[in-house]
């Protein structure tokens, strides 16, 4: 607020000025010149009935002349002052418009809105530095989550395309550099509601420098980071990073468990990302063959790291090895990957698998085309640099598409939104393929063709205030209560119990039997409708009391008025029925 007022004085000195010298002219005039009153008899104007016509004459209002009708030689003196004070005026104005659109008062203006909107945030936020493809999906995943950002941008672009989305949650924005110190805390770096820190611009040392001002001014804040680089990884874990994600490294590692393990790596896409809306794929990658790598960037470095630990053939292509470097121990064609000579000299036609990971997407698409002319029975694995492209990869067929953006967005918002699963993917991967194809039967028979979701609770006043209110008056409430239908406590709620924790302790597809107990965290999957049953009965005591015991009690004072007595009719009309042939034979020959 102090940047505003002292722009608002340093650009409106002179015309302030101006407006204060033209009215003192303007008044002491009219108090020096000579008046008459009715009669004739001298009568000059005081300071307060020229200040006070000097005042609405200036600004053409006009309530006539004060306090007698004036001379000649005071209208002359009026003609005069009004040209002067208008010309001030419309000075004054023009330059108080000029202010307005100067991009540094708006600039000042907008980062005083932000600061005000985020300080005014009562509830748990995440900041999250850098609104592209990656911040952009990260926030839009935790609005429909209900959990509050806000986000910064260098770009205002970006910011202007935050404003048009329709999110849940309202994110207040900012463009600025968000490796100031000062944007930072004005962000909410040391508000007490600030659960975290995302730092996910594209540039690294942006990141890094990010994450040590987060560690400096609030260390109790965790931090994620993304890092492309393995040096910004290692200085960024050096200081105390808490969660460094490198895309690559992450989609190798995926790749790599989806070869070893698909049935877990199937059961992994239900729970995550895009498809939770529509059935992961059935077709898992070859376990052995040769696998042909187009691209020895980064992105090659990380697969040939994960996929050479599953003996797989690897064969690369790159066409200019004397920038990134020559794979140890793997055989590399030096070429584009683009045509087909290059990939008939890598042995296309015997290969099993190819991965085109260039950082460029038209030279991906075109590897893709030509390597399936030439072998189509390869399994695809596409890199998409720019998601305006994704439609394109869609077009092309390819078996796994990796974006970057992407993979780095869900895992943050796996581990934001949803830490539970986070952890069930933990102890999953202890699982055998078994274990996991059955599961994945499961949700696949529970959810057929509809939208999967996935939920959490922590049993408290907060999220389930009707089952801890019983458990506190020493109501045993099991698991299988929370799958009941309110409406109807014979009906099973479609959902699946994935994950119970209670302090240390974790048990994964936890049985019905289980007895609740206050702080335990539950984490479910299932259709959205028993997503929103399940509510009811935590919430609702009366639901909960239906799903006990099967009576609902009357509420209300009319209900507990009216109830019994429609009990009470009830009954005897039960009592009245005849309840055999006999009896009924008996009323009749009785009437």
């Amino acid at each position: 607020m102090n940047h505003i007022i002292f722009l608002v004085f340093r650009r409106m000195r002179t015309p302030l000025l101006a407006l204060m010298v033209a009215y003192t002219i303007a008044i002491v005039g009219f108090v020096l010149i000579p008046g008459r009153d009715a009669t004739g008899a001298p009568a000059p104007m005081s300071f307060f009935h020229a200040f006070y016509f000097v005042g609405y004459m200036s600004t053409t209002i006009g309530f006539g002349e004060i306090p007698y009708p004036f001379t000649d030689a005071q209208r002359l003196w009026t003609s005069l002052c009004i040209f002067l004070t208008v010309s001030v005026w419309l000075y004054s104005a023009g330059t108080l418009i000029a202010l307005l659109q100067e991009k540094t008062f708006q600039r000042a203006l907008a980062e005083q809105r932000f600061a005000r909107q985020v300080r005014g945030l009562c509830e748990p936020f995440y900041l999250v530095c850098g609104y592209g493809e990656t911040g952009g999906t990260l926030v839009r995943a935790l609005t429909e989550r209900d959990r509050r950002a806000v986000t910064i941008d260098i770009k205002p672009e970006r910011i202007a395309l935050l404003q048009l989305e329709n999110l849940r949650e309202f994110v207040p924005a900012l463009a600025a550099d968000a490796r100031s110190p000062a944007r930072l805390l004005d962000a909410g770096l040391n508000h007490p509601c600030c659960a975290g820190i995302a730092a996910l611009t594209d540039v690294n040392a942006t990141n890094l420098k990010i994450a040590i001002t987060a560690k400096l001014l609030n260390p109790r804040v965790p931090v994620i980071c993304r890092a492309d680089s393995v040096a910004v990884e290692a200085n960024m874990a050096s200081f105390g990073t808490d969660h460094i994600y490198d895309p690559f490294g992450t989609f190798a590692l995926y790749l790599a468990t989806a070869i070893q393990a698909p049935q877990r790596t199937r059961l992994f896409e239900w729970l995550t990302g895009d498809a939770r809306r529509t059935p992961p794929t059935s077709r898992p990658p070859p376990a052995s063959g040769r696998w042909i790598l187009c691209g020895y960037g980064r992105f090659g470095k990380a697969l040939h790291r994960h996929l050479t630990a599953q003996g797989l053939e690897l064969v690369f292509i790159e066409a200019r090895p004397e920038r990134t470097g020559r794979p140890e121990g793997t055989r590399l064609i030096v070429g584009p990957g683009t045509e087909a000579p290059t990939l008939e000299e890598a042995g296309i036609a015997e290969a099993v698998g190819l991965i085109a990971g260039t950082d460029d997407d038209a030279n991906n698409l075109s590897i893709i085309m030509t390597a399936r002319e030439l072998n189509d029975t390869l399994f695809v694995v596409a890199r998409e640099n720019q998601s305006d492209n994704h439609g394109l990869f869609c077009a092309v067929d390819a078996d796994i598409i990796m974006h970057p953006s992407a993979i780095i967005a869900e895992r943050i918002q796996l581990l934001l939104a949803t830490p539970l699963l986070a952890d069930f993917r933990r102890q999953a991967r202890r699982q055998d393929e078994d274990w996991a194809r059955e599961l994945v039967e499961r949700i696949n028979a529970l959810v057929l063709k509809e939208t999967l979701a996935v939920w959490e609770l922590t049993v408290g006043l907060d999220e389930a205030h009707a089952v801890q209110t019983a458990l506190d008056a020493g109501t045993e409430i099991r698991l299988a209560t929370l799958g009941c239908d309110p409406h109807d406590r014979a009906a099973p709620l479609p959902m699946i119990p994935l994950l119970h924790v209670r302090g240390g302790e974790r048990r994964l597809l936890p049985p019905g039997d289980l007895p609740l107990g206050r702080g335990d965290q539950l984490l479910f999957c299932g259709l959205p409708i028993a997503r929103a049953r399940m509510g009811l009965t935590l919430q609702n005591p009366h639901a909960l009391r239906y799903v006990l015991t099967g009576r609902s009690h009357y509420e209300g004072r009319v209900w507990r008025w009216l109830g019994p007595r429609l009990a009470r009719r009830l009954g005897a009309a039960e009592r009245a029925r005849p309840t055999s042939t006999q009896d009924a034979e008996a009323t009749r020959d009785h009437r």
